[in-house]
C-alpha cells in the first residue's frame, strides 16, 4: 500500500505476513464455484484464479498526526506458542521492518486494538528475560472495554494463552485504556462499533480537512465479503450480526469519498466501496 494522506493525517501499513490463501480455509461459502463469479473486480490484486486463491495480508497500520504516532493492530508477534503450526513460535524481522518505516518501539504513542483474535495483538508485549512486556514501552493500548471483558472470561481454543501473553501483560503494567466502542481517540480519530466478528468489534475512522478513512478491522477478511455480506469468516462468534453489520458498513460508505483500508487486504490494501447490482464491491 502506497501511503495515503487525510488531511494532515498519514497512513502506511507495515506487514508482517502476506500470501496465497485457500478461501475455504477462512470463508467455507468461498467455493471456486462461487467465486468465479467475482474475478472480474477481484483479480489480480485479491484473487488469483489460476490456482484459486486469495492474495491476503497480515499488517500492521502507521498513523502519523501532528500529534502522534500511532500503530493500529500488531499482527501476531514473535516467540509465542500457538495451535496453528504457521503462527507457532515465529521469528519474524517486524520490529525491523517497523524501523525501517520509520517508527521505534519507543516512539509510539497509542496502539488501537480492533479486537483481541491472535493476529491482531501479537505485538502488543515482546519476551524479556522470560517475562512478557509491552513492545511500546510509551504507548497507551486502547481497546474496546467490551472485547476485553469477552476474552477475559472466554475458554475457547487459544483465547486463554493469547490473553495471557499479549493483554493481560499490558493491563498489569498500567498501559491499557478500556474504552466504548465508540470512544473518541481524537478530535479527528475515533472507534466505529461493528460488532460481530467479535462482541467488542471495533473499525477505526479517520476524518481531518474534509477527508475520511476507515480501518477495516475483521469487518472483512476479503473484499468478497462486500459483495457476498452473509459469507462470515470462521473465527466469527456471531454470523447473524456480522453480516448485518458488514450489510450496513456498505450502505453507509457505498458511493462516498471515503477511503476503506483493509486490515488483512493485500496490496494496493485502500480502496472505495460502490454498488454492484444489489450489493457491493471494492474497487482499488
Amino acid at each position: 500500500m502506497k501511503p495515503v494522506s487525510i488531511g494532515e493525517i498519514s497512513i502506511s501499513r507495515v506487514v508482517e505476513s502476506e500470501g496465497p490463501t485457500n478461501p475455504r480455509f477462512l470463508i467455507p461459502d468461498a467455493t471456486p464455484e462461487a467465486l468465479a463469479r467475482h474475478v472480474d473486480w477481484l483479480a489480480p490484486h485479491f484473487y488469483d484464479p489460476a490456482v484459486e486463491r486469495f492474495k491476503m495480508s497480515i499488517h500492521s497500520f502507521v498513523v502519523r498526526t501532528p500529534h502522534h504516532t500511532i500503530l493500529v493492530d500488531t499482527c501476531l508477534g514473535n516467540d509465542k506458542r500457538r495451535s496453528f503450526g504457521p503462527w507457532n513460535m515465529r521469528n519474524g524481522p517486524y520490529l525491523a521492518d517497523l524501523k525501517a518505516a520509520g517508527v521505534s518501539p519507543e516512539e509510539v504513542d497509542l496502539v488501537l486494538c480492533t479486537h483481541l483474535h491472535v493476529d491482531h495483538v501479537g505485538w502488543n508485549t515482546r519476551l524479556e528475560n522470560g517475562r512478557w512486556v509491552p513492545t511500546f514501552p510509551n504507548a497507551r493500548y486502547i481497546m474496546a472495554r467490551t472485547e476485553f471483558e469477552h476474552w477475559r472470561q472466554s475458554r475457547e481454543g487459544d483465547a486463554p494463552e493469547i490473553m495471557a501473553d499479549s493483554v493481560v501483560p499490558i493491563v498489569e503494567a498500567g498501559r491499557a485504556d478500556l474504552v466504548s466502542c465508540d470512544h473518541a481517540i481524537t478530535d479527528h480519530i475515533w472507534f466505529e462499533p461493528t460488532p460481530g466478528h467479535t462482541p467488542g468489534h471495533v473499525s477505526v475512522h479517520f476524518r481531518h480537512n474534509g477527508q475520511e478513512a476507515v480501518i477495516t478491522g475483521d469487518l472483512a477478511h476479503h473484499p468478497v465479503q462486500f459483495y457476498e455480506n452473509t459469507w462470515t469468516s470462521r473465527p466469527t462468534l456471531d454470523p447473524a450480526q456480522d453480516s448485518a453489520t458488514r450489510r450496513r458498513f456498505c450502505e453507509t460508505y457505498a458511493e462516498r469519498d471515503v477511503l476503506i483500508l483493509g486490515t488483512h487486504f493485500a496490496f494496493p490494501t485502500a480502496g472505495r466501496i460502490e454498488p454492484l447490482r444489489d450489493a457491493f464491491k471494492f474497487i482499488a
